[in-house]
């Protein structure tokens, strides 16, 4: 699998057999030294180990020119391919509860450790098992950042379609600007569709801006006005207006009887 600035690959580790995942950086990049920003992924990966939502690093090499990170293999992959794979066939509801709850569990996570991910999509969210379908691994903590009260953060990151409308316009990232991005991926995972994708990036911008979204009953056929409600509380252009990870999971379409029986350990339990 190939990305924009990484190469991933299974491996296997010889003293047990056990696969992993590595994922293979080069230090410079368009002649710039991207070490800091590689060291700094791996850092909130160690800082996310204790939850089990989030990948796990297992091990990192360095050579002269490259970073490798030894990453929890997951051997469902993403959840792009179930959302646009090639039977056209989307996630169910009952299905999508139980994944959106488990999404909601790691950004939690990430969140009371001052995180934000920053790229919630479908290419970042992966599984366990393809079939039966597995348990949910958030990854890529590349464009992930600490958000702090005393200083803003400010910066232009993300894919075009998830990008919350303060990215756009330069305002401070906070935790809601992911909670946008949580509400537009369970829009694709219900629909199979992507709410504000255009023809090009500036369409796509503008849809954004102008918060144009479709919640006709022709997209959202066979989905409960719960599931809708629940996006709704999202797709909200002001972020100080929108849920916080810990509302969505005490929303109504996502019944907490649904908890899983071992709970991840909270940030506050973390050696600093």
């Amino acid at each position: 699998n190939r990305g924009k600035f990484a190469v991933v690959k299974q491996c296997v580790e010889i003293a047990t057999g056990q696969a992993f995942a590595a994922k293979i950086m080069r230090k410079q990049r368009k002649g710039q030294d991207c070490r800091v920003d590689i060291v700094h992924e791996m850092s909130l990966l160690e800082l996310a180990r204790p939850c089990s939502r989030v990948i796990g690093l297992h091990d990192a090499y360095e050579t002269h020119s490259e970073i490798t990170l030894v990453l929890e293999f997951a051997a469902g992959g993403e959840i792009f391919h179930q959302c646009f794979g090639e039977d056209d066939e989307v996630f169910s509801e009952q299905t999508t509860v139980r994944l959106m709850r488990q999404i909601l569990e790691g950004v939690v996570f990430l969140h009371q450790c001052n995180i934000v991910h920053l790229d919630l999509k479908p290419q970042n969210i992966l599984l366990t098992s393809a079939v039966p379908l597995g348990d949910i691994k958030i990854a890529d903590l590349g464009l992930s950042r600490r958000v702090s009260s005393v200083a803003e953060l400010r910066e232009i990151l993300g894919t075009p379609e998830y990008v919350a409308p303060e990215i756009l316009d330069y305002e401070p990232i906070t935790t809601a600007t992911d909670m946008w991005s949580i509400g537009v991926l369970a829009y694709v995972m219900l629909t199979g569709t992507s709410p504000f994708l255009g023809e090009d990036k500036q369409e796509t911008f503008l849809n954004i801006s102008l918060l144009h979204v479709d919640y006709s009953p022709t997209t959202f056929t066979g989905v409960s006005q719960a599931a809708v409600d629940f996006i709704q509380t999202l797709l909200i252009k002001k972020p100080e207006l929108r849920a916080t990870a810990e509302q969505c999971l005490r929303h109504p379409w996502l019944p907490d009887d649904l908890l899983p029986v071992g709970r991840d350990t909270s940030p506050d339990d973390q050696a600093v």
